[in-house]
C-alpha cells in the first residue's frame, strides 16, 4: 500500500523542534515508519482493505524483528508502550441479542463517530487519540464483522472530539479533515463525506459480514470464488429500512447480483428463486439456460448456518412483491 504520512516533529517546552526520541518513546520518523509498515502489512493481508482479518492474525505483525500486536484483549484502543499515540481503534462485532458496548454512529455531517473508552480507566487511552488528533496522526480502525474477525479501515484521522458524548469524529482524507463551511457548497460537501463513509466503512464491513455468514458462497448457485462474490442488499440502503445488517443481505455472485438488481431474478420469503416470465421463454446459450432459467423455483443453495443471520422474510417479501409487480 503506497501510504505516506507526514508526521509532525515533537516540540520541547520552549517550542523548538526536536527529532530525537523522547524518553523511551518513538521519534517522529519512527512513528511514520511504524504506521506505514502496519498499514502496508494489513493491505497485503486484506486485499487493500476489502477482506476481513482475524484477531489471531492481527497479533502477528512484526516491526523491526519484534512482534507488535495490532489489537489488545479487552481494550478498544491499542497504544503501544513505545508510542505517544493510539495505533488502532476497535469497534466490536454486535452479536445477535446483545448491545454493542461502544455504540459508534454516523453523525449528521456524514462522518463516523468512535466512542472513547468509558470511565477513569480509559483516560490515558482516550488521551492517545487526542494526541493523534492534535498532531494529525493516522490511525487504523478495526471494525468487527463477526466474532474474532475485523474489517481494517485505514488510514483514518481523529478530526474532533465531542466530549459531552464521549466520542471522536473520524475522517478519511485531507478534504474531510477540513471543517465544512457554512456556504452553498456545504450540502455538496456533506453528501461527499456521506458517500465516502458509505464506501470506506459501511460497504466493506457489510460485504465481509454477509460473505462470512454465507461461508463465501453464492446463495443462489454456491459459487465459492470470493473475487466473484458481492454482498447484495435485499432492501436498498437508500430506503429507510435498508439497514446494513446481515439479515438484509445476500451473498450473490456477480451475475446473480446483477440479475437480482435488474429484476430478472427474485427471491421469495420461502427462499425460492424465481426468474422473470419473459426470460423463461427466451432462447439463448447455456448460461441463460442453466445459470438462470434452470434455477427457477429452486431453493437457495446456501443459507447461513446461524438462523439469526438468515435473510429477513419480511424484507424478502417487500422486495419480492416489487419483483412480481414489475
Amino acid at each position: 500500500m503506497a501510504a505516506v504520512f507526514d508526521l509532525p516533529t515533537f516540540q520541547d517546552a520552549t517550542g523548538s523542534a526536536k527529532r530525537e526520541k523522547l524518553a523511551g518513546m518513538l521519534s517522529s520518523d519512527d512513528e511514520l515508519a511504524l504506521r506505514n509498515e502496519a498499514m502496508g502489512w494489513l493491505a497485503v493481508r486484506t486485499n487493500d482493505g476489502a477482506d476481513a482479518i482475524s484477531r489471531q492474525e492481527l497479533t502477528q505483525f512484526r516491526w523491526r524483528g519484534e512482534r507488535l500486536t495490532l489489537i489488545d484483549t479487552g481494550r478498544g484502543i491499542r497504544k503501544p508502550a513505545i508510542s505517544r499515540y493510539a495505533l488502532t481503534i476497535m469497534t466490536v462485532h454486535t452479536a445477535a441479542g446483545r448491545e454493542r458496548p461502544y455504540d459508534d454512529v454516523t453523525g449528521p455531517d456524514g462522518l463516523p463517530r468512535y466512542k472513547g473508552r468509558a470511565g477513569s480507566g480509559g483516560n490515558s487511552e482516550n488521551e492517545s487519540i487526542r494526541q493523534a488528533m492534535r498532531d494529525h496522526i493516522p490511525l487504523i480502525w478495526l471494525v468487527g464483522v463477526a466474532p474474532g474477525w475485523f474489517q481494517a479501515i485505514f488510514p483514518v484521522f481523529a478530526l474532533a472530539e465531542e466530549p459531552e458524548l464521549d466520542q471522536f469524529v473520524l475522517a478519511y482524507d485531507k478534504a474531510q479533515r477540513l471543517p465544512l463551511p457554512e456556504s452553498p457548497a456545504e450540502e455538496v460537501l456533506r453528501r461527499y463525506v456521506e458517500r465516502e463513509t458509505l464506501q470506506r466503512v459501511h460497504q466493506p464491513v457489510f460485504r465481509s459480514m454477509v460473505l462470512r455468514a454465507y461461508e463465501t458462497r453464492c446463495a443462489v448457485c454456491a459459487l465459492a470464488h470470493r473475487e466473484l462474490l458481492d454482498a447484495a442488499h435485499i432492501v436498498s440502503d437508500k430506503e429507510e429500512h435498508g439497514v446494513a445488517s446481515v439479515r438484509n443481505g445476500l451473498s450473490l455472485c456477480k451475475i446473480h447480483h446483477a440479475a437480482y438488481d435488474a429484476g430478472i431474478l427474485g427471491i421469495s420469503p420461502e427462499y425460492r428463486v424465481a426468474i422473470r416470465d419473459d426470460i423463461l421463454v427466451e432462447i439463448d446459450g447455456p448460461l441463460l439456460e442453466h445459470g438462470l432459467k434452470g434455477l427457477h423455483d429452486k431453493r437457495l443453495m446456501v443459507l447461513p448456518t446461524r438462523r439469526a443471520d438468515r435473510p429477513d422474510p419480511e424484507l424478502l417479501d417487500w422486495r419480492y412483491e416489487r419483483f412480481r409487480s414489475a
